[in-house]
């Protein structure tokens, strides 16, 4: 089994990790829009070449992951149909739409190529490509034998693509409008001097959420990934308004998300999580709401 990637971040990084520790796969190579040392390093070290052109990657791949930001799901599809043949398999990891996915495996299915709608369910760390992971499509089933014997825990949910990332879609307003919630409360409530009184109602109020830690967890995971799920949020949005419902509270979250991922951060996680909330206050609105 030879395994390519588009795009090579913390995705498709953690599932090479698991993935090389099987034994059972062959990593060629990977492309990635963000042709900088640090991803060229980051693909070398893991035996990979690190390709200019995704034909260059893709080429002799039985396997090619598609892991990009969910903004750039498409583009990477369209820049890969020159190179796809047939008995290639795409395997779509994206964070976008139903309708994204399915205009995506049109032109895919269209080179002889086939394609496979793969949502992720959790964070990849620890465990890599063994995150829980919902699939499908028409090849979905056909998988299902070799998917389970590399060892991905996986569950197939329809035939028809756009199934799994429907659930994702649906399931990450809640998800990341959650983080983005608790984010902006505490904010607000730093800026307006009374952190430790709504810290403490709202803990009194939903004991089950574990303050103050969910709170650290909140701030860790929209400073190290804000502008990526502000990504995936607009295609949040993009799902809701297709349903008919209201697509401008994804939106919302989205913006929320991409304002703490343009906060630096680096320095934060060196301090106690007061002192860094206010640092961020200002952080925050220095780069504006």
């Amino acid at each position: 089994m030879k395994i390519a990637f588009i795009g090579f971040g913390e995705a498709a990084r953690a599932f090479t990790d698991s993935l090389k520790g099987r034994g059972e796969a062959e990593f060629t190579a990977a492309y990635d829009t963000k042709q900088d040392e640090a991803i060229a390093a980051a693909a070398r070290s893991r035996g990979l070449r690190f390709e200019a052109s995704v034909k260059a990657a893709i080429g002799g791949a039985d396997w090619v992951f598609a892991a990009v930001t969910a903004d750039q799901s498409l583009e990477a599809a369209k820049s890969a149909l020159s190179a796809l043949k047939p008995g290639q398999l795409y395997i779509d990891i994206n964070s976008v739409s139903p309708g994204r996915k399915k205009e995506t495996a049109g032109l895919v299915e269209a080179t002889g190529a086939a394609y496979l709608d793969m949502a992720v369910m959790a964070p990849v760390h620890p465990r890599g490509h063994a995150t829980p992971v919902l699939i499908a499509g028409k090849t979905a089933a056909d998988l299902e034998p070799i998917l389970g014997a590399h060892g991905f825990v996986f569950e197939t949910v329809g035939n028809d693509v756009g199934a799994a990332t429907a659930i994702k879609m649906v399931r990450s307003l809640f998800v990341k409008g959650l983080e983005a919630l608790t984010v902006e409360t505490m904010l607000a409530a730093r800026a307006s001097g009374c952190f430790e009184r709504v810290m403490g109602s709202l803990a009194e109020t939903f004991p089950g959420l574990g303050w103050p830690k969910n709170v650290e967890y909140m701030f860790e995971r929209t400073l190290c990934h804000g502008l990526r799920r502000a990504a995936e949020m607009r295609e949040v949005a993009k799902t809701y308004d297709e349903l008919g419902f209201v697509g401008r509270l994804a939106d919302a979250v989205a913006d929320v998300q991409e304002c703490q991922g343009k906060v630096d951060a680096k320095d934060l996680r060196k301090i106690e999580l007061s002192d860094a909330i206010s640092e961020i206050v200002e952080k925050r609105l220095a780069v504006g709401k």
